[in-house]
C-alpha cells in the first residue's frame, strides 16, 4: 500500500513538473523589433556630427525580455557604411549565425541590405547589451538588453522599486570611423575621445551639455536596481554615486553573491547590476564615471561624465539660483589597487560545478607589439615610436579578419584558404612576459589562425598579459560562452604556485574578464556551444564536421583592430540541441 502511495506521489510530482515546464514554455514570448541603421546629426560639446545610429537614437533602443523569450530583430542598413550587430553575452545556443561579429560568423550588412537576427535567451538573467561589431561603428550603435526572470519567478533579492539602465559611452568631436581610419593610415594610436557619456549625454562638467544631463529619479526609503554597462569604445571606467553605497548583485547576466562597494570598475563590454538604497538626505547627487588608465605613459581622456541621482522630495532651488549636486570622490586614474579589489570581490551565489579533468589547457599571451615601417613607406604612415606601426597579438599571432568570407561561412561551404587551424596552444617562445622583453619578440606574425575544440571538451585558459610596448589592463571577451574566472594575479603566471589560488568552489560566471595590467587571469568553460556531426552520405564519406566559430578578443576596439583576437571552432555535437542551425536564407553574402 505504501509503495503504491509513493508511486502515486512520484507520478503526481512528475505531472506537476511537466505542468510547470509547460506553463513556463507557454509564458515565453517572441519579441519583434526593427532596427534601422541610419546617418543622424547629433550635437554635443557645442558641435554637430553626423554619426550612425539605430532608429535615430543614441543610445539605441533598450530591449526588455524575460529569461526564455526569443528575439527577432530585422536590421536594415540605410547608412553609407557596412554594419553587423552583436548581442553581447547572449549564448546563441545553436544560433551562431546570429552572433554578429563581422567576418567571423557573417559577412557585413552592406548599405541598402538587411538581415534578421533570430535567437533565444536561455538561462540568463540580468543585464547584457547589443552593439555594432564592424570597425568603430559601435561608438554610436549600441543599446541595452535587459533580461528579467521568467514570468512567475523572482529575483534572488527583494524586488526593487525602480529599475534604471546606465550606459557609459565615449564621444569624439569627429566621425569615429574617420578617427580609426586615420590611425590605420598613420600606424599610430588613434585620437582619444573628447568626452565620456551617460546614456548618450556628457553631463554638467562639459561645454554645452548641462541642459541634457541625465536625471535618475529616486525617492527616500526606496531600494532601486541600477544596471551599469560599459559601452565605451576603448576605456575601462570607474563609476560611483556621491554619498551612496552599491550592493553588487549581478554581472554579465549572472547573479553574484552580494557585496558592498563605493565604486565599480568596468572594462568595455562588462555589465554590473547594483542595488542602491535611498538613505541620504533628499537632495541631488552626482553619478560620475572617469577613466581607469592602467597603461603607463599612454594618453587617455581624463574628463569626467556625470548624471544626477535626484530625490523626488529634494527641495527645489530658489528661482535664479542653481543648486549644484553633491560631487563624489573618484579613484585616481591609475588606481590599480581599487580596480583589483573590485574585480576580485566577485563570487557565484552558491557552490558551482567548475570543470575539472581539463581536456584543453591553453596558455595565451595578450598584448601589444610593433611592426617595422614597410620599406619605402613614408614616415607619415609609421607614427608609432621609433618609426614603427602599432599592432597587437595573442600568442604572437596578430589576427587578420578575412575579407571575402566569414570564418563560419567559409567552413560551412568548404571554402579553402580563408583560415588555418594552427593557432598555438602556448606562446611559440617562452619569455619573461611582464619583464623587460627582448625587442626581437615585439613583432608578431600575421594570420587568420583559429583553434579547434572538440564538442564537450573542458577548457582552461591562462590569459597572460605582456609588457611589450605598453602593459595595460585588457577586457577579454569570449563569444558564445560564459566562463568561470578562477583567479587573477600580477606578474607571470606560475603553475607551481598560482594554482593554489584557484577558486574551485564559487567562482563568478562572466563573459568578459579583466586581465590585470602586467598580470594574468585563469578561466574555465565547457565547449558545449555546438556544431554538429553531419550525417549525409557525402559527410560520412569525407568525415565533414560542421562547426561553430566563436571569437575571443580584447574589447578595447583599437586592440581588436590591431589583431588582439583569436577564434575557437567547436565541433561534434549530437542531437538537435547540439546542432548548429542551417544558415538563414537572408544571411548576408560578401
Amino acid at each position: 500500500m505504501g509503495c503504491r502511495n509513493g508511486s502515486s506521489a512520484l507520478s503526481l510530482l512528475s505531472l506537476l513538473l511537466l505542468f510547470s515546464s509547460a506553463v513556463s514554455l507557454a509564458n515565453a514570448k517572441t519579441h519583434y523589433h526593427d532596427f534601422v541603421i541610419q546617418e543622424t546629426k547629433v550635437t554635443k560639446l557645442c558641435k554637430t556630427q553626423t554619426v550612425m545610429t539605430v532608429n535615430g537614437q543614441l543610445p539605441g533602443p533598450t530591449l526588455e525580455v524575460n529569461n526564455g523569450d526569443s528575439l527577432v530583430i530585422n536590421v536594415v542598413n540605410r547608412a553609407k557604411e557596412n554594419v553587423t550587430i552583436h548581442w553581447h553575452g547572449v549564448r546563441q545556443i545553436t544560433t551562431a549565425w546570429a552572433d554578429g561579429p563581422e567576418f567571423i560568423t557573417q559577412c557585413p550588412i552592406r548599405p541598402g541590405g538587411s538581415y534578421t537576427y533570430r535567437f533565444k535567451i536561455s538561462g540568463q538573467e540580468g543585464t547584457l547589451w547589443w552593439h555594432a561589431h564592424s570597425s568603430w561603428v559601435r561608438a554610436t550603435v549600441y543599446g541595452a538588453l535587459v533580461i528579467r526572470p521568467k514570468e512567475g519567478e523572482s529575483y534572488p533579492f527583494p524586488k526593487p522599486k525602480r529599475d534604471s539602465v546606465v550606459m557609459l559611452g565615449e564621444w569624439w568631436n569627429a566621425n569615429p570611423l574617420d578617427v580609426i581610419r586615420e590611425a590605420m593610415r598613420t600606424g599610430g594610436a588613434p585620437n582619444i575621445s573628447d568626452a565620456y557619456t551617460i546614456n548618450g549625454q556628457p553631463g554638467d562638467l562639459y561645454n554645452c551639455s548641462s541642459k541634457e544631463t541625465v536625471i535618475v529619479p529616486i525617492d527616500s526609503g526606496e531600494t532601486n536596481l541600477i544596471r551599469v554597462i560599459n559601452s565605451a569604445l576603448n576605456q575601462q571606467l570607474f563609476f560611483t554615486i556621491a554619498n551612496h553605497k552599491f550592493t553588487v548583485v549581478g554581472a554579465d547576466a549572472s547573479y553574484v553573491k552580494p557585496f558592498t562597494t563605493n565604486v565599480l570598475m568596468l572594462g568595455p563590454g562588462q555589465t554590473t547590476d547594483v542595488l542602491i538604497k535611498a538613505d541620504q538626505p533628499p537632495a541631488r547627487y552626482y553619478i560620475a564615471a572617469r577613466a581607469y588608465a592602467s597603461a603607463q605613459g599612454a594618453p587617455f581622456d581624463n574628463t569626467t561624465t556625470t548624471a544626477i541621482l535626484e530625490y523626488k522630495s529634494a527641495p527645489c532651488p530658489a528661482k535664479g539660483i542653481s543648486s549644484k549636486p553633491v560631487m563624489p570622490t573618484l579613484p585616481a586614474y591609475n588606481d590599480t589597487a581599487t580596480a583589483t579589489a573590485f574585480t576580485t570581490s566577485f563570487r557565484s551565489p552558491k557552490k558551482v560545478e567548475v570543470p575539472t579533468n581539463i581536456d584543453e589547457n591553453l596558455f595565451i599571451t595578450a598584448g601589444l607589439g610593433i611592426n617595422p615601417c614597410p620599406r619605402g613607406a613614408p614616415a607619415s604612415s609609421c607614427q608609432a615610436p621609433n618609426r614603427t606601426r602599432f599592432t597587437a597579438s595573442m600568442n604572437n599571432v596578430s589576427f587578420v579578419l578575412p575579407s571575402n568570407f566569414s570564418v563560419l561561412q567559409a567552413h560551412h561551404h568548404g571554402v579553402p584558404g580563408v583560415f588555418t587551424t594552427d593557432f598555438p596552444a602556448k606562446p611559440p617562445v617562452a619569455f619573461d612576459y611582464t619583464g623587460n622583453v627582448s625587442r626581437s619578440l615585439w613583432q608578431p606574425t600575421r594570420g587568420t589562425k583559429v583553434y579547434k575544440l572538440k564538442y564537450g571538451s573542458k577548457v582552461q585558459i591562462v590569459l597572460q598579459g605582456t609588457s611589450i610596448s605598453t602593459a595595460e589592463n585588457h577586457p577579454i571577451h569570449l563569444h558564445g560562452y560564459d566562463f568561470y574566472i578562477l583567479a587573477e594575479g600580477f606578474g607571470n603566471f606560475n603553475p607551481a604556485t598560482d594554482t593554489s589560488k584557484f577558486n574551485l568552489v564559487d567562482p563568478p560566471l562572466r563573459n568578459t574578464a579583466s586581465l590585470p595590467v602586467n598580470g594574468w587571469t585563469v578561466i574555465r568553460f565547457v565547449a558545449d556551444n555546438p556544431g554538429k556531426l553531419t550525417t549525409s552520405a557525402r559527410a560520412r564519406a569525407h568525415m565533414y564536421i560542421e562547426l561553430s566559430a566563436w571569437i575571443m578578443h580584447c574589447h578595447l576596439d583599437v586592440h581588436i583592430g590591431w589583431g588582439l583576437a583569436t577564434v575557437f571552432l567547436v565541433d561534434n555535437g549530437i542531437g538537435e540541441m547540439e546542432t548548429l542551425q542551417r544558415p538563414p536564407a537572408d544571411l548576408p553574402v560578401c
